[in-house]
């Protein structure tokens, strides 16, 4: 139902064109340079009508103003950053459902890496745009929500289908996998998603998407719960926010 385009942009970031291919709508999802987007919009003949957005960091939003005057697209983002997001047209919260083309998806609020910050589930597509809420084996970085905060967050992830496809906003999995081992050494799916993720990166080739099975099998983040995990760490009785907040702490000193 929908065509996805993955666009790599900036030092690691990734955004996306999305297509509905029903209408012919088209989508992207947090430009953070307008330039390459458009060019890629060109070469596909296809004609950006909406601009979604994640949250207010510059990576995610610096090409909005290009975009949207080239093209006339309508710009929606979080409802919680419209003082710091310029051009938004429209906006949304979690709960709340966004209508693109023939295409709905549903809106989650998932503070923890920026305040306002909300994710965006297409579930008749199967996939899911997390923005720097989720990575590939990793989470975003705590600049102003707390552990506790983020924990909350990403466990409205744990609720949806495994076979969801995450289309995450950066290229972090190399260093997220080394880390993951440092937590999680003995958890066999992790040790071969390691392996592969080294050889798709030595061959210079993208580690994303994934899908939440791989994510909920091997992510330290979302499975602070795991007996290995909590042994490794010796926090056995800790709570799971317990356990989340020192695998984050571990990982900003990574």
């Amino acid at each position: 139902m929908i065509n996805v385009k993955q666009i790599p942009l900036l030092s690691d970031n990734y955004c996306y064109l999305l297509r509905d291919n029903e209408t012919g709508a088209v989508a992207v999802i947090d430009p953070g340079d307008a330039k390459p987007v458009l060019n890629e919009a060109k070469r596909l003949g296809w004609q950006i009508t909406d601009v979604i957005l994640t949250h207010h960091h510059y990576d995610h939003v610096d090409g909005v103003a290009e975009i949207k005057a080239q093209t006339g697209a309508t710009v929606t983002g979080p409802t919680k950053d419209t003082h710091r997001i310029e051009h938004l047209d429209k906006t949304v919260d979690g709960g709340d459902t966004l209508t693109f083309g023939s295409q709905t998806a549903k809106v989650f609020y998932v503070p923890g890496h920026t305040l306002g910050h909300i994710a965006y589930w297409f579930e008749k597509s199967g996939i899911l745009f997390p923005g720097d809420s989720l990575f590939a084996l990793g989470c975003g970085r705590l600049f102003e929500g707390t552990p506790e905060m983020m924990w909350q967050s990403l466990q409205q992830y744990l609720s949806l289908p495994k076979q969801t496809v995450v289309y995450c906003a950066h290229e972090y999995t190399l260093a997220n996998a080394e880390f993951a081992l440092t937590i999680d050494p003995t958890n066999k799916d992790l040790i071969q998603r390691v392996a592969e993720i080294r050889k798709l990166r030595s061959e210079g080739k993208p580690t994303v998407p994934s899908t939440l099975d791989e994510e909920f099998k091997t992510n330290p983040f979302l499975r602070p719960n795991d007996p290995q995990i909590r042994e490794q760490l010796k926090m056995v009785s800790a709570t799971d926010a317990e356990v989340f907040k020192e695998i984050r702490l571990r990982k900003d000193n990574f």
